[in-house]
């Protein structure tokens, strides 16, 4: 049984091999895994060429698979284009002439880390595949349900800048990312050690020798973090009084969803641990909210930046509860 003093030894790990094949993405990192221990999924919006594979594949190679007769990859990548249907990433139904039955393949949807780049260049019937891959952990095919591993998670990105030919997500299929992540260029004496390291982060092992984690070991730490991870219910309190806040605002149209606040709780408690504490702190809700919750919100037009709407929103809310005692 994995205990919370191991939970953090897997996260250090984990944290340990992607920093290592990765540079100058410490914050988004750190992100990364608390979305991947509290069982969410991240969309990226970002610039082509800013390491978002590097880092979902690293994240792959670092979590090894420990069931045995299982072909499941640890990472698989899939390219959104507009022509793509949702068996290329669900799987199809193939008869078999021989057994004069329907034998099920299984599409590249079916792994522990799923990077699907350009996300919102397919159709929306292609999202829709994805919702309920998201949602549910599972995929339905020719009216039958396969599940998806427990291990399953998405990094998704979006390109800012290039609108052209893409097809907006979906408010519901927004609502089932934790995290809406930007990501800018790296500074610059990380980006000379890109150059410096190339040789080496290009080499079969670039995370050498570091130890990676089983599967069962970050499944096991979700469990674990949710239990162990002392989350006052003033905590609670606090992200209701903020959503109310965030709906009662003037130039908000489309407030925060109550999925938002349950998706939030255990991303907290893995900040927590992450931050090397064993209770959910107010530095906690205010390093993730914006991460959180600024997707879900829809401005009037001509509010300006709905990151400082939401700041203001939650000042009040944020400033009472760090007058409070939240330690068990």
């Amino acid at each position: 049984m994995i205990t919370l003093e191991k939970s953090r030894q897997v996260l250090g790990r984990l944290r340990d091999r992607l920093n290592r094949a990765v540079k100058g993405r410490e914050s988004i990192i750190d992100l990364v895994l608390v979305a991947l221990l509290a069982d969410g999924h991240v969309l990226l919006e970002d610039y082509p060429g800013s390491g978002k594979t590097t880092l979902a594949k690293a994240l792959g190679d670092s979590i090894l698979d420990d069931i045995e007769d299982d072909d499941i990859p640890s990472f698989r990548r899939i390219q959104f284009t507009p022509d793509l249907l949702p068996s290329d990433i669900t799987g199809v139904s193939i008869f078999d002439v021989e057994t004069s039955t329907f034998e099920f393949r299984r599409g590249p949807v079916f792994a522990y880390i799923v990077l699907g780049d350009e996300i919102n260049r397919t159709s929306p019937k292609v999202q829709s595949a994805m919702l309920e891959a998201m949602a549910e952990k599972q995929v339905t095919v020719d009216n039958l349900s396969y599940p998806l591993d427990e291990m399953f998670f998405v990094i998704a990105t979006q390109n800012p800048l290039d609108l052209s030919g893409t097809y907006p997500l979906p408010v519901a299929q927004l609502d089932r990312f934790l995290f809406k992540i930007r990501m800018d260029y790296i500074d610059r004496e990380s980006e000379i050690e890109v150059l410096n390291t190339r040789l080496e982060r290009s080499s079969k092992q670039p995370m050498g020798d570091l130890p990676a984690v089983n599967r069962g070991e970050v499944v096991e730490a979700r469990q674990i973090i949710q239990k162990e991870i002392f989350m006052h219910p003033k905590i609670n309190a606090c992200l209701v009084d903020i959503a109310r806040a965030v709906r009662a605002h003037p130039q908000v149209m489309q407030g925060i969803s109550t999925r938002s606040l349950v998706l939030m709780a255990p991303a907290l408690q893995a900040a927590a641990l992450l931050k090397g504490r064993d209770f959910v702190s107010d530095d906690d809700v205010h390093w993730l909210a914006p991460y959180v919750f600024s997707h879900r919100m829809a401005l009037a037009p001509g509010s300006g930046d709905v990151e400082q709407i939401l700041k203001e929103a939650m000042a009040p809310v944020l400033d009472q509860l760090s007058r409070t005692t939240l330690r068990p």
